[in-house]
C-alpha cells in the first residue's frame, strides 16, 4: 500500500524537537503553510508568535471544531557525568543511538545502561567527545516502511501533525492547534483553547495523537476513538462522535484505557466548557525509536478527521 505525501512524514520524523525546544518545528510548520496554503481550500489566518511562546493556531473560515496535535517529542537531558535524565518517557534501551547538538555543533551519542549494585540501571552514554551539560538528545532518524506499515522513532505525535498538515488541504470551517510541552506534563493547550473559546466561542476539541496497540486495539483496525484513558469525554460529545463515525463508513476502532493522558487532559482540567476526544492510529514499540504503524490505520485516521471536521 502506498502512502500519499509519506515523504512530507519522513521529514516529520527528523526534525529533533523534544518537548520545550519546539522551535524547529515551529518554523517548519509555519514554512509549509506559507509554501502550501494557496493551493488550499481555504487560506487560514495564522496565530502565533508574542503570547503564543512556539505554537502555531490555524484557523479556517467560520470555526465550530479545533484540532490539537503536540508537535513535541520525548528525549533526554544530558545531566551530570554524562547521565541521561528523561524528557517524558522515552523507554531506555542499550545501545540507543541519539542524536543533538551543543556549542561544538552536532552530536551522535550510544546510550548505555550500567546495572548498579542495587539493581537499578544508571542511564549514560558513550560519544567520542564531550557533550555540553543540558543537551537535549533525540532518537537518530531512521525511517523504514513495508507494504503494510511505517516504522520509524516519533510516529508519536509527528504523524499526528502530518494528519492535522494534510487536513489543511481541503478544510473549510475549524482550526488547527499545534501544541507544546505534551510530553512533559503539558504547557499551551489551555492559553490556545482559551484564545479560540473568546475569540470564536470555539467548544469543540479533537485531539490528533498515536494511541498504543493493545489485546483491545489491534494494527490493521481502523484508527481509534478513545471513549477514555485516565480522563472522560462528556458522554453526550463521545456519542455523537462514534455516531458521525459510523455513518461515515470508514474503519475506526473503540479505546477504552484506564491510564494515558493527552492534550485533551490539559482541556478536561481547564475551567473552559469545552468538549474534546482523541482519536487516533494505534502504535506498536511505544516511546521507542522503532514505533510502528499500519499504513491502513493512518489512512483511516486522515479520513475520520476529514469527515468530522465538515459534520461536527
Amino acid at each position: 500500500m502506498e502512502l500519499e505525501h509519506k515523504a512530507l512524514l519522513e521529514e516529520l520524523v527528523a526534525i529533533q524537537g523534544c518537548a520545550s525546544d519546539e522551535a524547529g518545528m515551529r518554523d517548519f510548520i509555519l514554512d509549509y503553510v506559507h509554501r502550501n496554503c494557496a493551493n488550499w481550500k481555504v487560506q487560514p489566518s495564522v496565530v502565533c508568535g508574542d503570547g503564543f511562546q512556539d505554537t502555531i493556531t490555524l484557523v479556517f473560515g467560520k470555526p465550530r471544531t479545533a484540532v490539537y496535535a503536540h508537535m513535541d517529542t520525548i528525549g533526554y537531558s544530558v545531566g551530570y557525568s554524562n547521565n541521561l535524565i528523561r524528557v517524558g518517557g522515552p523507554r531506555h534501551i542499550d545501545g540507543t543511538l541519539l542524536v543533538g547538538s551543543d556549542s561544538k555543533g552536532d552530536c551522535e551519542v550510544e546510550l548505555m545502561l550500567i546495572e548498579e549494585e542495587s539493581g537499578e540501571n544508571q542511564v549514560t552514554f558513550v560519544s567520542d567527545r564531550e557533550i555540553d551539560r543540558g543537551t537535549l538528545l533525540s532518537f537518530k532518524p531512521n525511517f523504514r516502511e513495508t507494504e503494510e506499515y511505517i516504522q520509524s522513532p516519533y510516529m508519536d505525535n509527528r504523524l499526528g501533525v502530518w494528519v492535522a498538515l494534510r487536513l489543511c488541504e481541503t478544510l473549510e470551517n475549524g482550526a488547527i492547534v499545534f501544541s507544546t510541552y505534551e510530553e512533559h506534563g503539558g504547557n499551551s493547550v489551555g492559553n490556545c483553547a482559551r484564545y479560540l473559546y473568546e475569540t470564536y466561542d470555539l467548544k469543540q476539541a479533537l485531539i490528533s495523537d498515536i494511541t498504543w496497540v493493545t489485546h483491545g486495539v489491534v494494527h490493521g483496525g481502523g484508527v481509534a476513538i478513545s471513549m477514555r484513558d485516565s480522563m472522560l469525554p462528556r458522554r453526550s460529545y463521545l456519542n455523537r462522535i462514534i455516531d458521525l463515525a459510523r455513518e461515515s463508513g470508514v474503519m475506526f476502532q473503540l479505546e477504552v484505557e484506564s491510564a494515558g493522558g493527552s492534550d485533551g487532559s490539559v482541556l478536561q482540567k481547564s475551567d473552559l466548557p469545552i468538549d474534546w476526544c482523541f482519536i487516533g492510529a494505534a502504535e506498536d514499540n511505544v516511546h521507542t525509536p522503532d514505533e510502528k504503524v499500519f499504513k491502513s490505520d493512518i489512512v483511516s485516521m486522515l479520513e475520520l478527521y476529514n469527515y468530522l471536521m465538515i459534520h461536527l
